[in-house]
């Protein structure tokens, strides 16, 4: 069957009817929509949105960000032939999930585009979906969360980063992504008591409140360990749950805004996200994949895999 389909199907990104089911054609054809899922703003009957912010103007050092959610999408042509490694259901054939498309804003306009994204994550969840967020730098995270409070309370976040983005920043005007975990601490948005960073290897004197497991005690106690730690911090809080690609070691995610040194490898970044399945995860996102930084494609492979673990994440306590 799977070769028939390699043989007839092209574009399913267009021509599927079914928002189910794994995808057979060839990976280096087609409309690269994302894990080959239907292109779509109608949310009758969808589980799960996947959506891309291409927004990279809030960034400290390089742009380039504003072409990961389309580098991630090319990239994730090479998985939906197959379950996910590791986990024991099909989360692309028993639930509905599409690609909705990026959010649109005015480039020259960077002002207005925090609102445009909060009223994008917005609409999706009205409709009773789950979003999955391509960034963009991480930024963009900030005003997914606005949207996500609104629904949910303040959330437990679960951080995977080099940095803590915690910088003391009471300007809620300015669009920087190094500050956005601590204007969603100072707006009740996220509950740092319940909330975790994990890959953190740059100094910030204040953590607000947040509980911290720096790259280190990864490499020291292993991710097993990590993972049991984390699900002990969130408990059955409802979760949002962000992946900065810079958690990674630049040998592994060189193409990204902010590379430092001693970083997650990919084989232990796998292990956190499959053994932290159960937690109550209500969305996530993965940002600062920064493809022109990385000729190779490593990083938006890493990305979509990334991207492909969240939305396994949400389907588990759903099936």
């Amino acid at each position: 069957m799977a070769l028939e389909d390699a043989k007839t199907k092209i574009d399913d990104a267009f021509t599927r009817e079914d928002l189910k089911g794994l995808s057979f054609e060839n990976a280096f054809a087609g409309a690269t929509s994302f894990l080959r899922r239907k292109y779509t703003k109608d949310l009758a009957g969808v589980d799960l949105a996947v959506t891309g912010v291409p927004f990279d103007q809030a960034v400290t050092h390089r742009t380039g960000t504003r072409f990961g959610p389309r580098a991630i999408r090319e990239a994730s042509t090479l998985q939906p032939y197959d379950p996910p490694y590791g986990w024991d259901f099909d989360p692309l054939s028993e639930f509905a999930i599409v690609d909705y498309g990026d959010v649109a804003f005015d480039y020259a306009k960077v002002w207005e585009t925090p609102g445009l994204i909060e009223a994008h994550i917005r609409r999706i969840l009205a409709a009773d979906v789950g979003t999955v967020t391509l960034g963009g730098d991480h930024f963009v995270t900030f005003p997914i969360l606005k949207a996500y409070a609104e629904k949910y309370g303040p959330l437990a976040l679960i951080q995977f980063d080099a940095h803590s983005d915690t910088w003391a920043d009471d300007d809620f005007e300015r669009i920087d992504h190094g500050t956005f975990v601590y204007k969603a601490i100072k707006l009740g948005l996220i509950d740092p008591a319940k909330s975790v960073q994990v890959g953190i290897r740059t100094t910030n004197p204040d953590s607000w409140g947040m509980n911290i497991i720096d790259a280190r005690a990864v490499h020291e106690q292993g991710p097993q360990a990590v993972a049991q730690l984390i699900r002990e911090i969130v408990g059955d809080h409802p979760a949002y749950l962000t992946f900065d690609i810079d958690a990674l070691d630049p040998a592994f995610a060189p193409g990204t805004g902010t590379p430092v040194w001693g970083g997650l490898s990919s084989g232990q970044a796998a292990i956190l996200l499959r053994d932290i399945a159960g937690v109550n995860l209500v969305g996530g996102d993965v940002v600062e994949v920064s493809p022109p930084f990385d000729t190779t494609g490593a990083t938006a492979v890493a990305g979509a895999h990334v991207a492909m673990e969240i939305i396994a994440l949400w389907c588990w306590t759903r099936r």
